[in-house]
């Protein structure tokens, strides 16, 4: 059996063929010089993706679920079958720039303490896409809500620094974090999964730290593109799920009044913005977001 691999990438593919098979291509160069394996687990598409891929990448290994058991889930079944000594998530919709990996692995090889690095993500028209976020605590919620705190938004997103979490969309994760601490949370479904991973890897002693040398094309929304009348439920009920889990009920109950009250004054200053003809339409969609929103972490209760 040849020699275990320094890198293992695990990509979690539903319904996006053509997308993993672009992400697959972007990957070969991305990878050069680095002894790697790549792992694509296929969560019980119905495009085909699995033979396509076999077919156009014999060296893949392809692993298929038998069901559609979420994000964290098929990730997890990835990371259980990988052999490198560091496992690259990535979504199917994320292209890495050439370097960009070596960067991830050379930031954690540097740092014995760092579990975790993030690269910068950008959006397809090369702007900057936030990638970093705080852990959603109830003082946490009552600062952003009542704009007394915009977490990371400030930063410019241009230097090495610690953060609480980074989005999943690109993951630098060491195996022995993963030995310790295990796998994501598979009762999320998805959403909300890797800031309660990260979390457990800070309470298990480990860093995350977000590495701007490294930086990826992130299309977003690709794998919720193929669910999407799942998404706006996963996502609340994933948040609902965090809250509760890391802060009991009362705290959950604290996150979503705080929301209640954030989302009813956004609804009124939307209401004054709409006295503006040319923000009219605009002001009314927002009025009705914000509102639902009210609405449902009010009264939704499960």
């Amino acid at each position: 059996m040849p020699a275990d691999p320094q890198l293992s990438v695990i990509i979690v593919s539903f319904n996006t063929r053509e997308m993993t098979l672009d992400c697959l291509r972007t990957l070969e160069r991305a990878v050069a010089g680095i002894a790697s394996e790549v792992i694509v687990v296929d969560n019980a598409s119905s495009d085909g993706s699995a033979a396509a891929i076999r077919a156009a990448f014999p060296q893949v290994q392809v692993l298929e679920s038998g069901r559609n058991a979420g994000f964290g889930a098929a990730n997890n079944l990835g990371m259980r079958a990988a052999r490198g000594g560091y496992f690259l998530l990535l979504n199917s919709d994320a292209f890495p720039e050439p370097g960009a990996i070596a960067a991830l692995l050379a930031a954690l090889q540097a740092q014995p303490g760092i579990g975790v690095a993030g690269p910068r993500t950008l959006n397809p028209d090369g702007s900057l896409q936030i990638s970093c976020y705080r852990f959603t605590s109830p003082l946490h919620a009552w600062q952003e809500n009542l704009w007394l705190s915009r977490g990371y938004s400030r930063w410019a997103h241009d230097t090495r620094r610690e953060v609480e979490f980074v989005i999943g969309a690109c993951l630098l994760v060491r195996r022995a974090v993963f030995a310790q601490v295990g796998g994501f949370d598979e009762r999320f479904f998805m959403y909300s999964e890797e800031a309660d991973w990260q979390r457990r890897i800070w309470d298990a002693g480990w860093k995350v730290l977000f590495v701007p040398e490294a930086r990826v094309m992130h299309l977003g929304g690709a794998s919720g593109a193929a669910q999407a009348e799942k998404v706006p439920a996963c996502f609340w009920e994933s948040l609902d799920y965090y809250g509760r889990k890391h802060h009991g009920v009362l705290g959950l109950v604290a996150i979503r009044g705080s929301m209640v009250v954030g989302c009813f004054l956004r609804a009124i200053l939307w209401s004054l913005a709409a006295l503006r003809p040319s923000r009219r339409r605009l002001a009314a969609a927002k009025v009705r977001l914000h509102s639902s929103l009210v609405l449902r972490q009010a009264f939704h209760w499960r």
